[in-house]
């Protein structure tokens, strides 16, 4: 739903097995400036009601059949639980209607209508939805003061990981982040730093993979002049550097397996080392681990300590591939493309419906950093203010799947036809129902947008 001077703009559902009455009804609502979309059957309201979004529904109580308008009301409770939804119906039946308000339903109206008591009951309907969202918009609001900053995305699995980060955040509390690579590993222990109580001294990432013992060693605890060839002064190492702030392991899997030894003492101490001294030195540091590799698979086989993996998994936290979220990928992309535009000081162009597309279909095998990367190629190759499929590099195009081949993931059960219809839904709604503006949002002519209006029964 959106606002503009006042006005609201709401997406309604229209629900009547009389094509001319569910025409007036919508044309009347219309006329306030919403966004209607007119069915004539239950099974089709049922569809819309599960893959469309809707501020409100208007339904006949008595269709096919006479339980037709209480089964539309229930879909709508489960399926839109922050719709209302106003039943329409033949004086006979307002003991049905009375008892349908106890089950959830707004309102209702009888036959035939006086307009205006319709429009007037639908505004207060609609007025009642826009409040109870501007409730969650201000809390949500209120919830983006303490954000984790780059962390982007609205699935299921995003917000958990928030929540999860949000809760631990203000601990001192151990955490292993685990993911494939290019997830955002680092992004998510930056973040649980930068929201902690040690924010304001030394976050210190150090990537374990590669580094050999004596290396590593030197990194984590430091040296003292005359340690070893070629140490010509004392030296920090990451832990003292560290003391009071966060110190971030990456690849901790990849660490050898004297090392991990090394390490354990560290955090079951509090004390470092450094080499060539028998100094011992008091350090205050969170650990934040991260690694690609099944640390338990690791363990069974003898590759990493079990006594290790306890000490630094206080908190586990999974970051899922980009292919598991992938309703994730508009706001990512979107979100880079802001970001590089901004660095080359020009606006960001928006993405044609095919360009997103071929976005979604892709798997990304680099995840978020893959798709960071991508769309900052587009960025620079981008010749106006619209990004099509041209811009994207040949490996994503002819590497996309066909939609049926994306599998078990959040595109699984809609068709391209009602990701396009919700797409015109949304493009209407922000822009107040003026088709020049929707049609200009969604890359296409407005006369393919009127045809695809009439197509999907759009108002």
């Amino acid at each position: 739903m959106t606002q503009d001077n006042d006005i609201l703009s709401a997406q309604v559902l229209v629900v009547d097995d009389e094509p001319d009455h569910a025409e007036v009804m919508a044309e009347a609502l219309r006329r306030l400036g919403h966004v209607c979309t007119i069915v004539h059957d239950l099974s089709s309201a049922q569809d819309e009601l599960k893959h469309g979004q809707f501020d409100l529904v208007v339904t006949d109580l008595v269709m096919e059949d006479e339980a037709d308008g209480m089964v539309v009301l229930e879909t709508a409770r489960k399926s839109q639980p922050n719709a209302e939804t106003i039943l329409v119906t033949a004086h006979g039946d307002v003991p049905t209607c009375k008892a349908a308000l106890k089950q959830g339903a707004y309102d209702f109206i009888e036959k035939p209508l006086d307009l205006d008591v319709f429009r007037t009951l639908t505004q207060h309907a609609i007025q009642t939805v826009a409040l109870r969202q501007q409730n969650t918009h201000l809390r949500d609001r209120l919830d983006d003061t303490y954000s984790f900053e780059g962390i982007v995305g609205s699935s299921q699995s995003i917000r958990k990981v928030v929540g999860t980060l949000r809760q631990f955040a203000p601990s001192s509390i151990p955490v292993l982040v685990t993911g494939e690579s290019g997830t955002g590993k680092e992004l998510v222990a930056q973040a649980l730093h930068n929201n902690s109580p040690r924010a304001k001294q030394h976050f210190v990432p150090l990537n374990c993979a590669g580094l050999s013992e004596s290396i590593l060693e030197d990194e984590l605890f430091g040296h003292v002049k005359g340690a070893f060839t070629g140490a010509d002064r004392d030296r920090q190492g990451r832990f003292e550097y560290a003391d009071h702030g966060t110190l971030f392991l990456d690849e901790v899997g990849d660490m050898p397996l004297i090392m991990q030894a090394k390490l354990l003492r560290v955090l079951e101490s509090g004390e470092v080392v450094r080499l060539g001294s028998n100094e011992a030195r008091h350090v205050d540091v969170r650990l934040i681990s991260a690694t690609n590799h099944d640390l338990q698979q690791m363990v069974k086989e003898g590759k990493f300590r079990e006594d290790l993996f306890f000490r630094i998994a206080g908190v586990q936290i999974h970051l899922p591939a980009i292919r598991e979220r992938r309703e994730d990928i508009p706001l990512l992309a979107r979100h880079f493309a802001q970001r590089f535009a901004a660095q080359g000081d020009k606006p960001a162009p928006e993405f044609s419906s095919d360009t997103m597309t071929l976005l979604m279909r892709y798997n990304w095998p680099g995840n978020v950093r893959q798709l960071m990367s991508v769309v900052q190629n587009m960025i620079v190759v981008a010749d106006g203010d619209k990004l099509e499929p041209r811009h994207v590099s040949p490996q994503i195009a002819e590497s996309s799947p066909s939609s049926g081949d994306l599998g078990a993931d959040s595109l699984t059960g809609l068709s391209l036809d009602q990701i396009e219809k919700q797409a015109i839904r949304n493009a209407l709604r922000l822009h107040n129902g003026n088709r020049e503006q929707a049609a200009k949002v969604l890359g296409i002519g407005e006369r393919t947008l009127y045809r695809k209006l009439k197509e999907y029964g759009l108002k």
